[in-house]
């Protein structure tokens, strides 16, 4: 697609990741992101990174936009401009590597524990001290209970949606609700996109309020 007349975006690239575990749908939110701004004339390049291949795993997505060319699929250390991460702890192993005082945070609340901790070989962290550690690695942060709205529609793997409907709310990215819509049908059925975008608003309104 032509990026003539492409939509403004506030740094060339503007670096986001997409993070969280196996199972979660961080990818898919990732290609449906990447879909919804290529419409709108902009350059995006998705790189993937995987840590233990199954439900559980850290699972990490680049994307990388552009109003005038293409760029490598992973974003240099110390690079992101905002993380979107569906599992707490995930939000603060990127921000290890790539955060910066301007990073700016949409954190999912809801823990997934890993075998480790379940077996009690290992201790999660309070979500508090999540919170205070995310906060103090980024300039911004906005903390959402991504899970509980998707279980409230009747499925929690929508939680990725939901978060990228507060995505969209941030302003960061000229993310729209229409084609957003016309990314689903093209994917989904009806009622599956109608699912789909009552998510999507759910994060929106997160967001607002």
């Amino acid at each position: 697609m032509s990026v003539q007349g492409s939509a403004a975006i506030l740094s060339e690239p503007y670096n986001l990741i997409i993070t969280g575990v196996g199972g979660q749908g961080n990818v898919l939110a990732s290609r449906i992101v990447g879909e919804m701004l290529s419409r709108l004339g902009l350059h995006v390049t998705i790189g993937e990174t995987f840590g233990a291949s199954q439900r559980g795993g850290s699972v990490m997505s680049h994307l990388r936009v552009s109003s005038r060319s293409s760029y490598s699929s992973q974003i240099p250390f110390g690079r992101a401009h905002m993380v979107v991460a569906l599992e707490p702890t995930e939000a603060v192993r990127v921000l290890k590597d790539y955060g910066n005082p301007e990073i700016r945070v949409i954190c999912n609340t809801r823990p997934i524990r890993s075998i480790g901790v379940i077996s009690g070989e290992q201790a999660y962290p309070p979500i508090e001290a999540v919170k205070g550690w995310v906060r103090e690695l980024s300039r911004a942060a906005w903390f959402i209970d991504a899970t509980e709205e998707a279980v409230m529609l009747g499925n929690p793997v929508l939680g990725n949606i939901v978060c990228v409907g507060a995505l969209a709310a941030t302003g960061v990215l000229p993310l729209d609700r229409g084609i957003f819509k016309t990314v689903l049908a093209n994917k989904m059925t009806p009622d599956r996109v109608a699912l789909n975008l009552a998510a999507y608003d759910r994060g929106v309104a997160m967001i607002q309020k």
